[in-house]
């Protein structure tokens, strides 16, 4: 994918439904998306979230699931290029792991590296289209470049497969609030 290739992530995103997860991914992933879509209240679905966020960031190999752990402790404390250089080498050796992407993606959005934030968002959705995660952090990155009208699709997309995003509803409350404005 070259350089913040919005279009090609938004067709990511626009396919999100017909695409099945990457193999490489928990089956057990799967009941916990259909229950997901069904949960009645936001505590349900929090519990319900919390399984899927555990599913994800398991990985087979003990070694790349602590590589992971290590990097997000890594950003959690601002040693950015350590984390960085843990995630680079991680991918490297586990190029499906497909959290270990996601978190990529986080640390260059707090860097403000929008266009690798875009690229590792790309990856993630390939790997696992029902990433609520990652489609919130492509609204965002479409919303910092002004494409509001993808960043509600974006945002569209995360609600229907977690419609208790809370934060995703009103970040779309406010875009539309801005919209209008203009």
């Amino acid at each position: 994918m070259q350089s913040t290739d919005f279009n090609a992530t938004l067709a990511l995103v626009d396919s999100t439904a017909r695409r099945a997860p990457a193999p490489a991914l928990p089956r057990a992933l799967e009941p916990l998306f259909d229950h997901l879509a069904g949960c009645q209240d936001a505590a349900e679905a929090a519990a319900v979230e919390e399984r899927i966020w555990d599913l994800w960031m398991y990985h087979p190999h003990r070694l790349a699931a602590r590589a992971l752990d290590r990097a997000a402790t890594e950003i959690a404390a601002h040693c950015h290029d350590l984390a960085e250089t843990r995630l680079l080498r991680l991918l490297r050796a586990a190029p499906d792991y497909c959290e270990a992407w996601n978190k990529r993606a986080s640390l260059y959005y707090l860097q403000e590296r929008d266009d690798e934030c875009l690229t590792s968002l790309h990856r993630v959705l390939e790997l696992e289209p029902r990433h609520f995660g990652a489609l919130c952090g492509v609204a965002e990155i479409l919303f910092a470049h002004d494409d509001i009208e993808g960043a509600l699709f974006a945002f569209e997309t995360a609600l229907r497969i977690h419609p208790h995003l809370e934060g995703a509803r009103q970040r779309m409350g406010e875009l539309r609030e801005i919209a209008t404005a203009h």
